[in-house]
């Protein structure tokens, strides 16, 4: 029979990173910037990030239909830079 340390020496436990705003703000303007280019970049405004739910001021009601309408494929692709499903929603200000 091995022991309990054998088995786990050879694994690495990893920690669930604990996810602030700044880094999901980071990782939205760069999501942004790629989807819309610097235009689309000055037209946002991450304001909150909390409980998996990112809110995003917009400069005007057209740039938060833009958003809304593309919402499932940015929060897919700040998830994909993020490396886990750490954006859930996104909520337009």
């Amino acid at each position: 029979m091995k022991a309990l340390s054998d088995i786990l020496s050879g694994r690495r436990l990893q920690k669930k990173q604990i996810l602030d705003d700044k880094t999901v703000f980071f990782v939205f303007k760069k999501v942004i910037e790629a989807e819309f280019g610097q235009i689309g970049k000055t037209k946002f405004t991450p304001d909150y990030f909390a409980k998996r739910i990112l809110f995003v001021k917009a400069q005007n009601s057209a740039w938060s239909a833009e958003l809304w309408t593309n919402k499932a494929r940015i929060i897919k692709k700040i998830n994909e830079e993020l490396g886990e499903e750490g954006v859930e929603n996104i909520k337009m200000k």
